[in-house]
């Protein structure tokens, strides 16, 4: 895990999502098409989830939420806010040129080419911004990853399930029930997902953007239900209907990388309109 820049860790996450969760219609990919950072790339998830999974504990996640909820650490604007997360890319990683601001280009652009709204271009733009908590010092496993509710009893259908066994949750009866700290269809709104750069930025931004984008921005890697429907039972009517658009969303986040990057030179006075529309002038994370 500490030979693996935040990058890699990203590019390797997206790649095992993908052959858990091929395109509707397609074959997965050979295994050939996948990198593999010499080899690593499967052990080396494997590893980042076992951390995520042994550290991800309700206290855990409330100390965060207190901690990085302040919004203290920095406050830019939102070009400002994109540049510092490009920092993010290594120069010690051969294996691309593609720089954090490209990668949220092609999601936003792929939503905007099939003509959806302009909040929801802007979503797309948006939806990776928080792992600028890599940034501020956060540890991979509680920055990407797939997300999932704690409070409540882990379930089979989150990646690596096997994991949790050594999480302390797993053996506290406040937690460790299918409804835990919770009661029956409570609403999402009441849970308290796994720490990450989802929840992050959904904080950030939940003044500013419609409901659905920020379902989107919230639940995005919430995998274990959009995909595997398994909190159905903490779920309410509201968020049956949000998730709607939470699965409009996931298709351009996992499958729009395209051949040639965008270019940002000529995109971004659009999006600095666009931002401009719905955002304030500057930002604190």
């Amino acid at each position: 895990m500490k030979e693996v820049t935040p990058h890699q860790m990203e590019e390797l996450w997206e790649e095992d999502l993908l052959q858990r969760y091929p395109e509707s219609g397609k074959s997965e990919k050979a295994k050939e098409e996948f990198r593999n950072y010499e080899n690593p790339g499967r052990d080396t998830v494997r590893e980042f989830y076992r951390e995520n999974h042994l550290n991800q504990t309700y206290e855990f996640v409330l100390g965060k939420e207190k901690d990085f909820l302040k919004f203290d650490r920095k406050e830019m604007t939102l070009w400002e806010a994109v540049e510092f997360l490009n920092t993010l890319i290594d120069d010690s990683d051969p294996d691309t040129d593609l720089d954090q601001t490209q990668h949220l280009l092609q999601t936003s652009e792929a939503i905007r080419a099939d003509g959806h709204p302009d909040w929801f271009v802007l979503t797309g733009f948006l939806h990776d911004l928080g792992k600028v908590l890599c940034l501020f010092g956060e540890p991979q496993w509680c920055v990407v990853g797939d997300t999932f509710p704690v409070g409540c009893k882990h379930s089979d259908k989150i990646v690596y399930p096997e994991f949790f066994k050594d999480n302390p949750d797993s053996q506290d009866s406040r937690y460790n029930t299918k409804f835990g700290v919770y009661e029956p269809n409570c609403g999402l709104d009441n849970v308290h997902m796994s720490w990450g750069h989802d929840e992050y930025i959904y904080q950030i931004m939940k003044d500013y953007l419609p409901e659905e984008g920020l379902a989107m921005l919230r639940y995005h890697s919430f995998y274990a239900q959009h995909r595997e429907n398994a909190y159905e039972h903490l779920m309410n009517k509201d968020d049956h209907r949000l998730f709607e658009w939470v699965n409009k969303f996931n298709p351009y986040d996992l499958y729009s990388k395209a051949a040639v990057p965008p270019n940002v030179k000529e995109l971004r006075p659009y999006y600095e309109d666009l931002a401009a529309k719905f955002l304030p002038d500057t930002l604190k994370f």
